[in-house]
């Protein structure tokens, strides 16, 4: 690829940082011959998922099943059960490891097998010693004694398997919730009562596929959120990533602060295919946070720029960290209705980031590369442009209206063709060979359009003829077993959620939090209109102040519960949780799927749970809570935007009952404005320095423009004229004395 000042991706590099600070990936040492089965088991369990993405995918219960068999083994033989320096370590001299795996985690992945492939065995009946099990139509409601002892064990396993690869706070609130459900009659409060669940019913509900654990939260994981985890892994090592380097460095190198914006618009590319902000931040920030440093950055402020850069990934479309794919699901639309509805909020908060970063490089005096520092804008697509095509057709495939692991596939195949095929070695030229047989198969029976067909054969045949570098298929399968192990802790997590929706689904708890929510907003905003409600605003009504505290209320409960979860698996439990309270005070339904995203995902940049921001800092040799705090800071747009289009949802573009294009342009613009304000307010620079006062004025204006409302707009505006003029007045009297100083210097 391209050289440049940034350097070039180094992948190896990156792995070795990611599993640093990613806790996920931290794994023990299970000896040469057990971890090249691992890795085969790896490689056997993508290759199953590309296969069903392509060729059909088996009935429900039988799918999750082999993905649960997948992670039971892998998560029991990868992760300790007490994860300290030396159950990490090779230790060949007990007796009762395996691989320096103890015979209980071999007994536990054995029994966890069983669980997860029983109910496809005996769905159909199954007789076992004479033990006769009848068919899972007259089980259901009425479990069997072996479906309440594999039942119990699913449970127990799914939440130690969640347990070790992501630490206890996920399970920690699942057993709040089995708590709840099995002592509903001896809850503290009134509201919160129920006639409760006994043990049997409690496993049936968990247990029995629709409901629990073998529901829509691991049928999506093991649909689709795995090939996209596996995708992004696999474009980056294919040279997607480097590619987008380059590309931000055509865009954004040349102005003031260029390393920082570099970071900026290499991140929101990375974000386009990652899952992970980890992922994100080890990737770019390898290469921006150093350039940031050397350009006069703090350490603290660089890491937080990637930190925060990185985690707007998780809200950018079109995939959103897999988010995406959900939302379309539970709210049963077209996934381009999320993707047109998550733009406008993504670039709020790019728009906020980016103004920050411009504003301290203006006050610090920061410059950016100079000319024959940068790439060519030609060369870089000379050189890399066939890097793209596989994004091109996943895109293609997903807009064309076909299932998301559908565009998976074909994107992970135009990865390989693109990444790892070539005429100098003619046995891989099975794969564009199957995959043209595979298209025009496709078209044959109506599986994809003539055109459809034309175009992805095309691009078959361009992603096969280009002469850039091929890597061999060994760094392929090394790029699977790196997807998997991301994807262990996705799936491990979304499995135990599962059980979180069993128990709402069972016991309605949700309603009942937001009535909590709701009566609780309702008592302050009693208060606080006794010493508000004098001033002639509706803002300031009973009503308006008690809606704000709720969705206040609603904000940092998904910030705190969202801490340290993957982007999938905390954006099912805060909208099983956390969306019924939002729907009570009117919300429309997207708009409260994605204000629960955004405030959950905020969670990765706010101390203190910010694995970003310490990976960031690490990267940085910066303070780690430090470096969080600046992240929570540049994200500022990120906090906003989601109170905005709960206010004002044309924002979303997509309800055509709140769209005009005369209020999606005030409440778009105004929001821009407004968050361009407080990036000065962060900063303390806009034209010139802020003083104190200043920035007070400045933060005012901010608020009022963010509010969806002409009124609060032409107030903003008349409270920030003194700023403007003092900052106008102050660039004169600069450029006065420079004047004067040159005329001085000539004299």
């Amino acid at each position: 690829m391209v050289e440049h000042p940034a350097g070039t991706l180094d992948i190896e590099a990156a792995d070795k940082l990611e599993k640093k600070y990613d806790t996920a990936l931290v794994t023990r040492d299970n000896g040469a011959v057990l971890r090249r089965i691992l890795y085969f088991v790896a490689i056997a369990f993508a290759l199953y998922h590309i296969w069903t993405a392509g060729f059909g995918t088996p009935v429900e219960h039988v799918h999750m099943g082999i993905h649960l068999t997948g992670l039971f083994i892998m998560i029991f033989a990868l992760f300790p059960l007490i994860r300290t320096q030396s159950a990490l370590e090779y230790d060949d001299s007990s007796w009762w490891r395996i691989g320096n795996v103890p015979l209980y985690d071999w007994a536990f992945a054995v029994i966890g097998v069983t669980a997860a492939l029983f109910l496809a065995w005996s769905w159909t009946g199954l007789i076992i010693f004479g033990y006769e099990i009848p068919e899972q139509a007259l089980r259901q409601g009425d479990p069997s004694t072996p479906d309440i002892i594999l039942g119990t064990a699913l449970v127990v396993l799914v939440l130690e398997i969640a347990r070790r690869s992501l630490g206890w706070v996920l399970p920690l609130i699942i057993l709040v919730f089995v708590a709840y459900a099995l002592f509903g009659p001896y809850m503290p409060f009134q509201v919160l009562k129920h006639p409760g669940v006994d043990w049997r019913q409690f496993i049936n509900n968990m247990y029995f596929p629709q409901e629990g654990i073998f529901g829509v939260t691991l049928w999506v994981v093991s649909t689709v959120v795995f090939h996209f985890v596996l995708f992004g892994v696999v474009a980056q090592r294919m040279g997607l990533g480097q590619f987008f380097v380059d590309n931000a460095m055509v865009l954004a190198g040349r102005y003031t602060g260029g390393p920082a914006k570099v970071s900026v618009v290499s991140s929101a590319f990375f974000g386009t295919i990652s899952g992970s902000s980890i992922a994100n931040t080890v990737s770019t920030g390898s290469l921006t946070i150093p350039n940031m440093k050397r350009l006069g950055y703090p350490g603290h402020f660089a890491g937080g720029v990637e930190a925060a850069s990185s985690a707007g990934g998780q809200i950018t479309p079109p995939i959103m960290g897999a988010a995406s794919f959900l939302m379309a699901e539970f709210l049963e639309v077209p996934y381009t209705t999320i993707v047109i509805a998550a733009v406008v909020p993504a670039a709020m908060h790019y728009i906020g980031v980016l103004s920050i970063v411009h504003f301290t490089a203006k006050r610090l005096g920061l410059k950016g590369y100079t000319k024959d520092q940068l790439p060519k804008f030609l060369e870089v697509w000379r050189e890399g442009w066939h890097t793209v095509l596989p994004l091109i057709a996943l895109l293609i495939v997903l807009f064309s209206g076909y299932s998301p692991n559908m565009a998976a596939f074909m994107g992970l195949m135009f990865c390989i063709i693109v990444g790892f095929t070539s005429f100098r070695r003619p046995w891989t030229l099975i794969v564009p060979g199957g995959m043209m047989t595979f298209i025009f198969w496709k078209a044959s029976d109506g599986g994809f359009s003539p055109v459809l067909a034309g175009i992805l054969a095309s691009g078959v045949i361009l992603s096969l003829i280009h002469k850039r570098e091929r890597h061999d298929f060994q760094k392929l399968f090394d790029s699977f077993h790196v997807g998997v192990q991301y994807a262990l802790a996705v799936g491990a997590a979304c499995a135990a959620v599962g059980i979180v929706v069993g128990v709402i689904n069972t016991t309605g708890v949700a309603f009942r939090l937001g009535f909590m929510v709701t009566n609780g907003a309702r008592d302050m905003a009693d208060v606080l209109h006794v010493m508000l409600g004098w001033i002639p605003l509706d803002v300031f009504a009973q009503a308006s102040i008690q809606q704000f505290l709720s969705l206040v209320l609603i904000a940092i409960a998904c910030i705190l519960m969202g801490a340290g979860l993957p982007t999938t698996a905390l954006y099912i439990m805060l909208v099983s949780v956390a969306q019924p309270a939002l729907s009570q005070l009117g919300v429309p339904a997207l708009a409260t799927h994605m204000f629960v995203l955004y405030y959950g995902v905020i969670s990765e940049i706010t101390p203190p749970v910010c694995a970003s921001a310490y990976a960031a800092a690490g990267i940085a040799g910066a303070n780690p809570f430090r470096t969080g705090i600046n992240a929570f800071t540049l994200g500022i747009g990120k906090l906003m935007v989601p109170m905005v289009f709960v206010y004002a949802p044309a924002m979303l573009i997509v309800l055509p009952e709140h769209f005009t294009w005369a209020t999606f342009l005030q409440v778009s613009l105004s929001c821009a404005l407004g968050i361009f304000a407080i990036a000065t307010v962060v900063s303390g620079y806009f034209l010139a320095p802020l003083n104190a006062g200043w920035r007070l004025l400045m933060v005012v204006s901010g608020f009022l423009l963010v509010a969806p409302s002409w009124q609060s707009d032409l107030v903003a505006l008349l409270v920030a004229a003194p700023v403007m003029f003092a900052q106008v007045a102050a660039i004169r009297r600069e450029s006065i004395a420079v004047s004067a100083a040159v005329g001085g210097d000539g004299e």
